[in-house]
């Protein structure tokens, strides 16, 4: 069975799907366009208490090899909404999820 390659996950990310073109800004670097799949899901969180609480958790994944130098506090902006990348998970398949924080 053969893995994918580059070009089959570019296409997963594409924006003629699912996909969006971000642009992503290493701390004290130069900007440049990525493509990605952003999600912005409700999620419940305990807070510990009694009352429910649900929270908005902003996530981009792209191609790890168009974010391999990424680190928290880096920029990415989404939509023209800025974020800063808080969690940088390189999932080993080639793939990356940031976890964000909407400035």
């Amino acid at each position: 069975m053969a893995v994918e390659s580059a070009d089959d996950r570019a296409v997963f990310v594409g924006i003629d799907d699912f996909g969006v073109a971000a642009t992503y800004t290493p701390n004290g670097g130069s900007a440049s366009t990525v493509n990605g799949i952003f999600d912005n899901d409700i999620v419940e969180v305990d807070a510990g208490g009694n009352i429910p609480m649900a929270v908005r958790q902003p996530r981009f994944l792209c191609r790890t090899s168009d974010v391999s130098s990424a680190v928290d506090g880096d920029a990415l902006n989404v939509n023209s909404t800025a974020y800063t990348i808080r969690v940088v998970d390189h999932d080993g398949t080639g793939m990356t999820v940031l976890a964000l924080e909407k400035n």
